[in-house]
């Protein structure tokens, strides 16, 4: 296990009981106690956690944990969606993305696949997006129009928010909007933890003839601070084979067309 990812696994099980024990972080991770020490010491100075005698404790880091310490988790499921969200699109569209390790790896799909680029007789392709890394993720390995929405950054999920993107998104058409969540329910719809993604992804939602949801399985059923929209908006869930048949039941039952990757 790489330093990031014992980083990662640190932080989530931080989450999970607010408070650590080096014996008990090293025994989980089958990792020295003085490798812990020294993890615990680098994340107190980038002020993810406070170091505490003998352990840690959760410091701010309970719900949203920054992007760059989420790659490990749920990383095939999010890849199997990912590639299934990415094959809905053709060429031509107009589509939303916003942020998060699941929009990653439906961006990472997108820029593979040369076909959508298509001709100069044809409308360009073109993605907008809120998240700086969704940006660089398709800029750099493809050839499709990028519109980034401007805003304020949330170095947590490098996304943009606030009413300079806002003014962007009133102004353009979506084909499709492609979103993830950190919570879907079907009585309480797709949530954000923070109100200025929820706000930013429910104007890409009023302006897409078609939102389609991408959220891996440990996502569904839950809740979340800030509404994102309403069950009714959302046309197509994608998620993987991890899902609870009951639940996935429920979404078809409320008129959303369920794909299992």
């Amino acid at each position: 296990m790489d330093r990031y990812a014992r980083w990662n696994a640190l932080l989530e099980l931080l989450t999970e009981s607010g408070r650590v024990s080096v014996e008990e972080a090293a025994e989980r991770l089958n990792v020295s106690q003085a490798t812990i020490r020294r993890d615990f010491d680098q994340l107190a100075q980038q002020q993810m956690i406070t170091r505490t005698r003998g352990g840690a404790v959760a410091s701010g880091v309970s719900y949203d944990l920054p992007l760059r310490y989420k790659t490990a988790k749920h990383s095939a499921e999010k890849q199997r969606i990912g590639a299934a969200a990415a094959a809905l699109v053709e060429p031509g569209m107009v589509v939303g993305l916003n942020g998060g390790t699941t929009m990653t790896e439906v961006a990472r799909a997108l820029a593979v696949r040369p076909e959508l680029a298509g001709n100069a007789d044809e409308a360009q392709f073109t993605v907008v997006t809120n998240a700086l890394n969704i940006a660089n993720e398709l800029l750099v390995r493809s050839r499709m129009k990028i519109v980034v929405t401007g805003g304020v950054v949330r170095p947590q999920s490098f996304e943009l928010v606030g009413p300079l993107g806002g003014n962007l998104l009133r102004d353009v058409t979506l084909d499709v909007a492609l979103l993830g969540a950190d919570a879907l329910d079907v009585t309480l719809g797709a949530a954000a933890h923070h109100e200025g993604e929820a706000a930013m992804n429910s104007l890409m939602v009023g302006q897409a003839r078609r939102v389609v949801m991408v959220v891996d399985s440990s996502k569904l059923g839950g809740h979340a601070f800030a509404r994102i929209c309403p069950i009714d908006r959302i046309d197509t869930l994608v998620t993987d084979s991890g899902a609870d048949p009951e639940i996935l039941r429920g979404f078809e039952q409320a008129g959303v067309h369920v794909i299992v990757a």
